[in-house]
């Protein structure tokens, strides 16, 4: 029976070459190698062919006569509508990593989230869409697909929920390696940070540890299910003394607007925050706040503008 498997989300296309011309064709064909020897042999950094290598020997993969080239077909980039959120993430969305996209009420946020959900479905695969703020409909949802090529094809392919609270969202959350489905490629949750703004008397402990509880299954389904995750979340304001350190209302010289959840929820090494900054109702700029590939230099991310108006079709 075929089971889930991380190999790589981002294996590059000449990594790919270079395992098919030393005749690497299936899992069954790196279990006699070595790191250190893969490294050698197709001339690749030792911490990448570690990977594949822990990959092929994990006995929760697949069977070891699937194919490399199945598992890769898996780790492509998705692009979405609006050039300038493609370059800011380096090209696209690669498959199996997680975006937080943040931005004050009345930006594109949920517009972008509701984009990669086409994308996906359009892709036929399955799509979990969970809301929890009424923002999102399957009214909505059924206005993105209406001149999309797979109109028809939405209803079965999105998996839409509504959820209340915060303990509805940690059920969910706890449920969620249950629910992936082989055809579930990505999972959309809206306003994320809303259940949580619900209920403001929550002890910082508390709060820490169901973010971390997110943060593992997070991790897991995306590493070992290569699922996709998108999160959008609102906004918050944090004060900062002169020197950048965090301040109060007395102390404080100057107020900044952060992701509402901070980063304690997103797995390290696996996820992109995506902030946008509206100048108006259809241009803005979007940053990126952290990404998994290293950003060279101690320089402030770039801004990249945009026009909603124009965007790529």
């Amino acid at each position: 029976m075929s089971r889930n498997i991380f190999l790589h989300p981002t294996l590059p296309c000449s990594t790919q070459l270079a395992l098919r011309r030393a005749g690497y064709e299936t899992l069954d064909n790196l279990s006699s190698t070595s790191a250190e020897a893969l490294s050698k042999e197709l001339k690749i950094a030792i911490s990448e062919s570690q990977t594949i290598i822990t990959a092929s020997q994990r006995p929760a993969g697949p069977p070891l006569s699937q194919s490399l080239a199945s598992l890769i077909s898996r780790s492509q980039t998705f692009a979405c509508s609006y050039a300038t959120v493609n370059t800011a993430l380096g090209g696209g969305l690669p498959r199996g990593r997680i975006l937080e996209i943040s931005g004050p009420p009345g930006s594109f946020k949920e517009t972008l989230a509701l984009d990669y959900t086409r994308i996906f479905v359009e892709s036929n695969e399955e799509v979990i869409f969970v809301d929890t703020q009424n923002t999102t409909s399957l009214a909505t949802i059924k206005k993105t697909f209406r001149t999309s090529p797979a109109a028809a094809d939405y209803r079965d392919l999105v998996r839409y929920a509504h959820l209340h609270t915060l303990p509805d969202l940690m059920i969910f959350i706890h449920n969620l390696l249950s629910e992936i489905h082989p055809k579930t490629g990505l999972l959309v949750l809206n306003s994320i940070s809303f259940p949580f703004l619900s209920h403001p008397d929550l002890q910082y402990s508390k709060r820490t540890a169901l973010l971390d509880k997110i943060r593992q299954v997070f991790l897991r389904a995306s590493s070992l299910n290569n699922l996709t995750i998108i999160t959008t979340s609102q906004m918050s304001t944090k004060l900062l003394n002169a020197d950048g350190s965090p301040g109060n209302f007395e102390t404080g010289a100057k107020a900044v607007m952060v992701p509402q959840l901070g980063s304690t929820y997103l797995p390290s090494g696996r996820s992109y925050r995506l902030v946008i900054v509206p100048d108006s109702r259809t241009t803005g700029a979007v940053q990126l706040l952290s990404s998994p590939v290293p950003q060279p230099g101690e320089a402030p991310p770039p801004r990249h503008q945009y026009d909603i108006c124009h965007i790529d079709n």
